[in-house]
This record gives C-alpha cells, structure tokens and sequence, in this order.
C-alpha cells in the first residue's frame, strides 16, 4: 500500500519528458500554443504569511518534482528531463500582494489574469504560487500557476490533494522524511547518456517488436489484418477537421486573457444530465453550447455547428501520480440546438464515439517526431492543430474533501485552463458539492464581454431546469 511519503516523493512520474510533454514544452514559445494554466482558490480567510512560506518550503522538498527544471539536450535528437534546480529559490516561485483597492472577485480576476498571462521562467521549475490578501471580509485568494509539461488536468487534483491540509492544524505534515536525492542532469550529459541508452536497447526492442508482431500475425492473421485496417479507418476520422466552419461572430483572437467565474449545484447538474439521459459532463458542455447560442443570437447571428475540442483521459490506475495521460478529441458542437435535453444527447452520441476511437491516442505516436522539429515549424503545426476551434472544454473531475492552506479553509476552486488560439477556453473541478466554473475568453475574439457572461448564466439555467 503507497504510503504518502511515496505518492508525494513519486508525483510527476519518471525523470524523462514524455514526447508528448516536450512537444508542449518546446511550443511555449508563442502565446497560440502556451499550456499554462492557473488554480484560483478563494480562501476564507488570509493566512499567515510566514506560515504560508514554511508550508510551500516544506512541500518542495517533499515534493522533488516542484524543485526540478526541465533541461534541454545540446541537440534535440532525445527528449528533455527533469533535473533537480540547484540554485532553487523559493521566492522566484511564491509572492503575496495585496488588492490595492477594495478587494472585489473582479480585481483577482483581473489580478489572476496578468498572473497567467506572464510565461514561465524556462531555466526554473515551471510553477508560480501568488497569495492575494487585503480581500473584503478578511477573505483572500491563492493563485497556483502549472506548465503542462508538469501534469493534466487529473494530475493537478493529484497535486492539490497532496499538497493542501485536511485541517487548520499546522503540524499535519511534520514527520514526513525528505525523499532520496535526485541525479543533476546537464545538456551534454543528457543527449551522450540517453543516445547510449537508446542504441544499446535498440536491437532487443526490435527483436521483441518483431517477434511480437510476427507471433500475433500468425496466431490471428485476420484480426491483426482487420486490427490495422479500423486502425488506419479510425486515424482518418480523427485527423480530419470537425464538419464545421469557424464562428463569424467570433473574431479573430490576440493575446489578452479575461477571467469569468461561475457556480453550479452539483447534484443539480448531474440531475440534469440524467434527465436528457446523459451525465455531468454531458450537461456541463450542453450549457457551454446553449451559451454560444445565445451569445450568437445577441450579435444577430445563427450558426448550426462550431468546432470545438475537449480532452480524454487515457490515465489507468497503474499509471503514476502526475504527468500527462490524455489525447483530444474534436468535434461539431450543435450550437444551433435550442432543446437542452436534445442537445445533451446529441453531445453523449459524439462523445461516447470519440471515446470509442481505436486512434484517440493518435498523438503519442506522432509526439517524438514532432517535438524534434524546429522551434519555429513546431509551433506553426501546434498552432495549426489546436488553434482550428472556437471553444475548448473540460471537466476536470471532482476533489473529495476540504482543503485548506496555510490553515485558510478553500472555499471555491476556479480552473483556468490555458486557451491555445481559440475564443474560449472553459474549465470546471467539482468541490464540496458545487461545479466550479472557470472561463478563460479572448476579449479580442468575444468583444461584449458582460453579454457573454450573462449567456453563460442563462445557458446554465436552461440546462439546470432539466431537473425540475
């Protein structure tokens, strides 16, 4: 049975990049194919400054990962890896402002949307941590930013249960041991190791691969035959564009964020899904749908479909805490629908098929020739493949208890998940009974902003009236 000593020494997975997590690392370059993302928690209270220090200082040594860097092979013929930052210094990573006029949500919105819009420094961990204080009612609010090379969406509620108390009591995670020490890595030392690794491994991989393939062949040459082909077929559909056109209302994006925060009883949602006969996600992205409808008809227009894009998780109960397990799906979302319930069904029939793909994870296979190429091409063909949607989605799932920091209970938890060239992208953690809503829109691409709020709110309502 893993102790906690081992989920938190463990967090984040082996000590190479998967190709996958380096082709996001290698695209954060430009601002169309940045993966990072911010947590907004509200806190009932403002903690102790010196205690909030303590707390972070011990986790990041409990948690080696949070006091790793990522380091870059002299050339990019391997992928990159983790490496214990040596100069780490705390203080690069944690800051505490306080709200400079009345401590209203919208000014740490606003206050959250510089935080997220600022990169990362690339020869640092990649994670920032800013406590907002002088909120009114005594209240405040933490601000954790993540790059996607460190985890998915899953693996984020991982990090937030391992790092966050079960109680106000400050001595919760004294006597945890500090994990081992971990091997420094240099760009030299990187590529010369790895590339031995790699040759030296070389001819059994192949003789296993061979044999694998011709023992399979021969024991069912039809299904290894038939196997290929709904591969090949499945592949087809996944590479191919969503059967719709861009939104005309929708223009053309920049680079500026603007937060938006909702909040949905949860029981009512799932109520709701079940109603249409779908589930909590199924209503979730239903509401987000009869929001861009009614957004549209406030600006005059109507559209049957817009391309969209959510995440899949692909993670299995043997796979490590942290790191990244997932692929994306694409698909017309039925803006034009005006019945919730017909809407929610026609969203599970596209979702229960993509699930259903044999090439959902056509990407793993395509990762380690991409992150090898250019910077410049890189980032041209990461923007092409995620910055072909109007809205991006996801639910990230649930967190079963309360958390607190630094003895400050969390009251609400606001994904902000990163928003790679599309008009918006819409998160949602499920926290003591309440959806939690994040919305990060380009205010270039959705210029009525307050409109677009209040189609939110109502896109929600329709969908939530399902379970009266």
């Amino acid at each position: 049975m893993p102790t906690m000593h081992d989920a938190l020494s463990s967090w984040g997975g082996p000590p190479d990049l998967s190709a996958w997590e380096a082709l996001m690392w290698r695209a954060e370059g430009d601002h169309r194919t940045r993966s990072t993302g911010v947590v907004v928690e509200l806190l009932d209270s403002e903690p102790d400054w010196e205690r909030m220090v303590l707390a972070h200082k011990r986790l990041t040594q409990r948690i080696p990962r949070l006091r790793e860097r990522i380091v870059e092979p002299l050339m990019p013929l391997v992928s990159p890896a983790w490496s214990p930052d040596l100069d780490f210094d705390l203080d690069c990573h944690l800051q505490h402002v306080h709200a400079p006029r009345g401590g209203s949500l919208e000014e740490v919105y606003g206050l959250a949307a510089a935080f997220a819009g600022r990169p990362l420094d690339p020869n640092r961990p990649p994670w920032e941590a800013l406590l907002i204080g002088g909120l009114a009612d005594g209240r405040a609010a933490y601000l954790l930013k993540l790059h996607h090379s460190l985890c998915d969406g899953l693996g984020m509620l991982q990090l937030l249960d391992l790092t966050h108390g079960h109680s106000a009591d400050p001595r919760e995670f004294d006597g945890e041991p500090d994990p081992a020490p971990r091997r420094v890595e240099t760009s030299a030392g990187l590529l010369v190791n790895r590339l031995v690794a790699q040759i030296a491994a070389a001819p059994a991989d192949l003789v296993r691969l061979s044999a694998d393939v011709i023992g399979r062949s021969m024991a069912d040459p039809i299904g290894v035959a038939t196997g290929a082909v709904r591969f090949g077929t499945s592949l087809f559909r996944v590479l191919t564009p969503p059967p719709a056109q861009r939104s005309p209302v929708l223009r053309d994006g920049g680079t500026s964020y603007r937060l938006l925060t909702h909040n949905v009883p949860l029981d009512t949602l799932r109520a709701a899904g079940k109603a249409a006969g779908g589930s909590v996600n199924d209503a979730f992205l239903a509401a987000l749908l009869g929001t861009f409808r009614r957004y549209h008809e406030h600006a005059g227009a109507f559209v049957e479909h817009i391309p969209m894009a959510i995440p899949i998780s692909l993670r299995t109960d043997r796979d490590p805490l942290g790191g990244n397990k997932f692929a994306g799906a694409r698909f017309a979302g039925p803006v034009g629908e005006p019945d919730p319930r017909a809407r929610i069904a026609m969203i599970r029939e596209v979702i229960t098929q993509a699930r259903a793909e044999p090439a959902i994870g056509f990407l793993d296979l395509l990762a380690p020739v991409l992150s090898r190429l250019p910077g410049m091409v890189l980032t041209e063909l990461s923007s092409e493949m995620t910055g072909g949607s109007d809205l991006q989605a996801s639910n990230l799932g649930g967190i079963g208890r309360t958390l607190y920091v630094a003895g400050a209970r969390v009251s609400h938890i606001y994904p902000i998940g990163p928003r790679p060239g599309v008009a918006a992208m819409v998160t949602v953690v499920s926290y003591e009974g309440t959806c939690c809503v994040g919305v990060n829109l380009d205010p270039d691409a959705i210029t009525d902003v307050p409109a677009f709020g209040a189609c939110l709110r109502a896109g929600f309502d329709e969908v939530l009236d399902l379970a009266e």
